[in-house]
């Protein structure tokens, strides 16, 4: 029953085929290829610092391999299941930039996305709004989940096991029907509250950029001066202190205030899953690329249940729950092709 309903939804959204039907794979042979220090005439520090990060990073590699390199194993291990892609956007689609405004994604970067959403349900799941990640991304058969999964457009299925007074019916640009899940949109009026006090607290440090992402606020700090950071630091807690029902996170040169309820990547994740159909299912295969700490969230919840493939984009090495890396967003965008024109294979 539940497997016949997942092959409908495929066919509803127009997914050319998520389920592999052949022993054809394209011949694809790319190792990583790391970054190696350039020769000079005196070995300086510098140098040394180079080589120390390439050997760590190499060893870092043997726990967390190239998805590239790895790319017909872990095909091999998605043959007969149904592949559900899921995305960060900053550091991952997009380079991280200086102004968080500028985030922009490449024309092929969209090109690789569309057709990998074309053969498979694709989602991505950010910290940014989720009316600001489609302005990026532009792509109407993409499922969206901003705010760190706290705002959800998601399957128009909705669950059962979910508060339906969250829960609410919309249309995307196309007219298909689809669900907003909003798990906290009680916290919105306090939100908008500490938006504006932030705005006006934070106005007389330079370099302070205050931006809302509708269920949470980031705080960015790339341009604060550094003898201006504690300032800011307290300046931000202060504020939180006032407002019990909610608590700070860090990211990347970013303070992230969030409401404190048991939500995350990793939630937005399985709430996906289910309403696409993939509830406590063993014929599917997620893969989660991602590039920051709130992704850890995501890859988690791949571990607990023992399936699918955790990427981690990093170039350097860190402690991840993830199985597998990528360098950098071009090796995403290599990654996201490959994964494509191995799904139009399979559909021969």
């Amino acid at each position: 029953m539940r497997e016949n309903l997942t092959r409908w939804f495929y066919q509803a959204m127009g997914f050319q085929n998520g389920l592999a039907r052949t022993q054809r794979i394209e011949s694809i042979s790319k190792a990583t290829k790391l970054n190696k220090t350039e020769p000079k005439e005196e070995s300086k520090p510098a140098d040394q610092m180079d080589i120390s990060t390439d050997v760590k990073y190499i060893s870092w590699l043997k726990e967390h391999p190239s998805a590239l390199s790895s790319f017909e194993e872990m095909m091999d291990e998605a043959k007969g299941k149904w592949v559900v892609v899921f995305l960060d956007y900053d550091g991952t689609l997009s380079p991280i930039v200086n102004d968080p405004e500028r985030v922009f994604m490449s024309d092929m970067m969209r090109s690789a996305v569309g057709d990998v959403a074309k053969l498979y349900p694709t989602a991505i799941i950010s910290g940014r709004s989720r009316q600001k990640v489609y302005g990026f991304v532009k792509l109407d058969d993409v499922f969206y989940a901003g705010s760190h999964g706290m705002d959800i457009m998601g399957p128009a299925i909705q669950a059962n096991c979910y508060d339906g007074k969250y829960q609410s019916k919309a249309l995307d640009q196309k007219g298909n029907e689809l669900t907003v899940f909003q798990p906290a949109h009680d916290f919105l009026p306090s939100i908008e509250k500490m938006l504006n006090e932030l705005e006006e607290t934070t106005s007389e440090i330079n370099g302070a950029l205050v931006e809302d992402n509708r269920f949470c606020i980031s705080v960015h700090y790339r341009h604060v001066l550094q003898e201006d950071l504690g300032l800011l630091e307290k300046k931000v807690q202060a504020l939180v202190a006032k407002y019990p029902d909610f608590h700070l996170t860090r990211g990347k040169k970013v303070i992230e205030i969030r409401p404190s309820i048991k939500w995350n990547k990793g939630d937005a994740l399985v709430y996906l899953l289910e309403t696409l159909g993939f509830t406590n299912s063993s014929d599917v295969l997620p893969i989660y690329i991602g590039d920051d700490k709130t992704d850890e969230d995501a890859f988690k919840v791949l571990k607990c249940r023992g399936q699918g493939y955790p990427i981690i984009v990093s170039s350097n090495p860190r402690d991840t729950l993830a199985s597998y890396s990528l360098r950098d967003p071009s090796e995403v965008l290599s990654f996201l092709m490959r994964l494509a024109r191995w799904g139009e294979v399979s559909a021969v």
